[in-house]
């Protein structure tokens, strides 16, 4: 059966914006929130209710996770020649939309000290939902593409996985009992260049869907 050419590349295309989006972010929404840093400041706390730019940036963060939510789906027909491991990539692709994207934008990251918040909570236990589905896709996305097929995006995965390992044990450093370390200190450039990371990668995965339906089909 003919795979939907037309909803998979808008799904693509719809990788392309939520991406490309995230990316404006990190220094459009900054500029007006005086003394933040991109370099020491979490986006999370960017989107908490005593930022002035909470509101925007929470429904960018829920768009931009149904953006991806539906690229999820795209990618799902794109592939579904490889089976299992497209379903379980697409889920992954989904959840991370979910946690990072809608989690984040619906549940403010609010912290109080000695106190719990719900809305923290829930942006916390979300967010790592996330964050463990896209460190675990570039592993199955060299199932979805071979090496035979593609062998640079395969090395590109290895280098992604690697990347995205690395960044994201630089930003847990924050949490150290020593919050003054270097390391600690630039939570915000750690978190910037694991999503960095992330989006090249998802970018990539969204140009070669396009590429797939313009070699194997015909209008």
């Amino acid at each position: 059966m003919k795979k939907p050419k037309n909803y998979i590349i808008i799904s693509a295309l719809a990788c392309i914006i939520a991406s490309a989006g995230e990316f404006l972010t990190m220094f459009v929404f900054t500029a007006f929130y005086p003394g933040y840093s991109n370099l020491k400041d979490t986006m999370s706390s960017l989107g908490a209710s005593a930022s002035p730019v909470s509101g925007e940036l929470s429904a960018w963060w829920v768009i931009m996770g149904l953006l991806l939510i539906f690229f999820g789906t795209g990618f799902r027909k794109a592939f579904s020649e490889k089976g299992g491991y497209t379903v379980f990539a697409s889920w992954l692709i989904m959840l991370y939309g979910l946690g990072e994207g809608i989690g984040s934008g619906v549940f403010k990251a609010e912290h109080v000290i000695n106190s719990v918040i719900i809305s923290g909570v829930f942006h916390s236990i979300l967010g790592s939902i996330g964050v463990i589905s896209i460190l675990l896709l570039p592993i199955i996305m060299k199932k979805v593409i071979s090496k035979n097929e593609n062998p640079l995006f395969y090395r590109l995965s290895q280098i992604v996985f690697i990347c995205g390992i690395i960044t994201i044990f630089l930003f847990l450093f924050r949490y150290s009992p020593d919050e003054n370390n270097i390391i600690s200190i630039y939570a915000g450039l750690w978190q910037r260049l694991f999503m960095l990371n992330t989006y090249i990668y998802l970018l990539t995965i969204a140009v070669i869907m396009i590429n797939r339906q313009k070699n194997h089909f015909h209008p």
